[in-house]
């Protein structure tokens, strides 16, 4: 009797480790039909968010560029001036030309009087044409055209100028929805207004890009002040013209001068993809700088050529020492250098005109010569008391 009782004890053991044995692999196998079903649903649904979300994204762009397109804006190199009187062209020479030339040193651009009753002023440089044309303008309305006046006009008119400039990047900032920015800041962006970038007016692209980076932003549910400011500072470096540096650094250090974000400035500092991008914000001011860029119509690449050939030629020629002010004429063609009385005499005048034009040969890599003028001019004035 204790046998069999035994015997069955051990039966019913071996019945329940066989029955637990086979729990166990049913649970296995269904945990790994569950883990397959799983990713399979796992894998269908990321389809489908990639999917939608690439979608979504199209829709995104194509909303943000809808609301950020803009004309293209026409740009010249060549500004025109009629003349109801062609007596007037004799003055605007003066006698043995000093007239013409005392305008074109003292506002840098090349000044040519057609057959017909236009005077056309050429410059690659849109502020300097613009402080000539409106200079010119003046002294015509007067009438009285001579040295000493046309100095006086020009100084005048780029005191004038400096304040369109401030203007300018005042209205640029309230249209993009800045109103908090230092005023060294805003009149540097004025400087926009005569700026070009592969044939893009600057404030036009400048103003663009903030209207579509926003419109993403917000769209994404991402930082929209950081991207606004993003955008809208992200090309500063190019109108600092007394540093070195490509834009992007010259623009962050600017940046880091006036303590903006930190989160502005890596904005500023990855548009152009010279560092990974650190955060969506970065992202973005990239994505709204390539669509205002790159859509149809928007750059002509070709003068932005120009306008580099023409800045490396007065920055060659600019690197020597004594030279106080550097203008380039005839498309390039003609360099003119005026130097510092004090810090370079007759002698050492004739060699540096010889060493800027050997380093204009070996760097510029133009086609054709170019004509290198060394100016050194010494003025003296007295004042002579009349009698009471």
């Amino acid at each position: 009797m204790t046998d069999n009782l035994s015997q069955c004890q051990e039966n019913l053991e071996k019945l329940q480790k066989k029955n637990n044995q086979l729990a166990e692999g049913l649970l296995h196998q269904l945990d790994e039909d569950l883990k397959k079903r799983v990713a399979r649903k796992i894998i269908e649904a990321r389809e489908k968010i990639e999917l939608s979300a690439e979608e979504e994204s199209r829709e995104i762009l194509i909303e943000a560029m809808r609301h950020g397109v803009t004309d293209l804006v026409a740009e010249y190199s060549v500004s025109t001036i009629e003349m109801k009187d062609e007596s007037m062209k004799g003055k605007i020479i003066g006698r043995e030309g000093r007239n013409i030339r005392v305008f074109e040193k003292v506002t840098g651009v090349d000044l040519e009087l057609d057959e017909d009753k236009e005077v056309r002023l050429s410059s690659f440089d849109s502020v300097r044409r613009e402080i000539a044309k409106k200079s010119l303008q003046k002294l015509i309305k007067d009438g009285r055209i001579q040295p000493s006046r046309i100095e006086d006009i020009v100084e005048r008119t780029k005191k004038e100028v400096e304040q369109i400039i401030f203007n300018a990047g005042k209205e640029l900032v309230e249209k993009a929805g800045v109103y908090n920015l230092s005023s060294d800041l805003v009149k540097i962006l004025g400087r926009f207004k005569f700026r070009f970038s592969f044939g893009q007016n600057m404030i036009v692209h400048t103003l663009e890009e903030t209207q579509i980076g926003v419109n993403i932003a917000e769209e994404l549910k991402a930082n929209v002040d950081t991207v606004r400011l993003g955008c809208l500072l992200h090309d500063i470096g190019k109108v600092i013209v007394d540093k070195e540096g490509s834009h992007v650094q010259l623009g962050v250090d600017l940046l880091k001068k006036y303590h903006l974000p930190e989160e502005v400035i890596a904005c500023v500092a990855e548009h152009h993809e010279a560092r990974p991008f650190s955060s969506v914000e970065s992202t973005i001011v990239w994505i709204a700088d390539a669509i205002s860029g790159s859509r149809p119509g928007a750059r002509y690449q070709p003068h932005e050529d120009y306008i580099k050939r023409m800045e490396e030629i007065e920055k060659i020629a600019a690197s020597f020492d004594g030279v106080e002010d550097v203008a380039a004429y005839q498309a390039g063609r003609e360099v003119r250098v005026i130097v510092s009385p004090e810090k370079v005499n007759d002698e050492e005048t004739e060699v540096l005109a010889y060493e800027i034009a050997k380093k204009l040969e070996e760097q510029a890599r133009w086609a054709g010569q170019i004509r290198v003028t060394v100016i050194r001019e010494v003025r003296k004035q007295e004042v002579a008391p009349l009698e009471s």
